[in-house]
């Protein structure tokens, strides 16, 4: 089995079954850093309840906090990744959890990654889903892309919660249901 094969089987196994709708969306990113070396892959499937649950594994990390959003274009040129937009905002709210103008659809909850550089974490967001043809889909024809910040997110500053430069990408394909 290879490497990516595993991941995916991992994570899907981790998510609790319960969440997932018969027929449900799969999607898949496989994460990059600036060098342009896969680190890790996020794993995005309907919730069956309106949203989707992203299970996200990556190493090579700098260890504490980091910023990680969905953002509007589906394309991750290293190093910098500027080319994957801004935030996916499809709603032109601003920016944080806790930014009562806010959030933007792409926010998530702060990585955290361990001292060994590792981090693995699932995030609920019910502001997307994977339904091609809706103003919130992750796959329209842009598509879209999970970043993964140098710093952490304050959940408050528009429009990027001062999370600082981008060290990793990874554009979001779906998987079929």
């Amino acid at each position: 089995m290879k490497y990516g094969t595993y991941i995916l089987a991992a994570s899907l196994i981790a998510m609790s079954s319960s969440v997932f709708a018969e027929g449900a969306r799969v999607a898949q990113a496989k994460i990059i850093d600036a060098m342009g070396n896969k680190i890790g892959i996020a794993t995005l499937v309907e919730n069956g309840i309106g949203g989707v649950q992203i299970s996200l594994n990556a190493h090579g990390l700098t260890p504490g906090l980091h910023g990680v959003h969905v953002h509007s274009i589906g394309h991750c040129v290293a190093p910098t990744f500027v080319s994957a937009g801004t935030h996916f905002n499809p709603g032109g709210t601003q920016h944080g959890m806790e930014n009562p103008l806010g959030p933007h659809a792409g926010d998530l909850p702060n990585l955290v990654v361990k001292p060994n550089g590792n981090a693995a974490t699932h995030f609920d967001n019910d502001y997307v889903t994977l339904e091609p043809g809706l103003v919130n889909s992750l796959l329209d024809a842009n598509g879209s892309a999970i970043v993964i910040h140098q710093n952490p997110d304050d959940n408050v500053t528009n429009p990027t919660g001062n999370s600082g430069g981008r060290v990793a990408c990874g554009v979001i394909e779906s998987l079929g249901n």
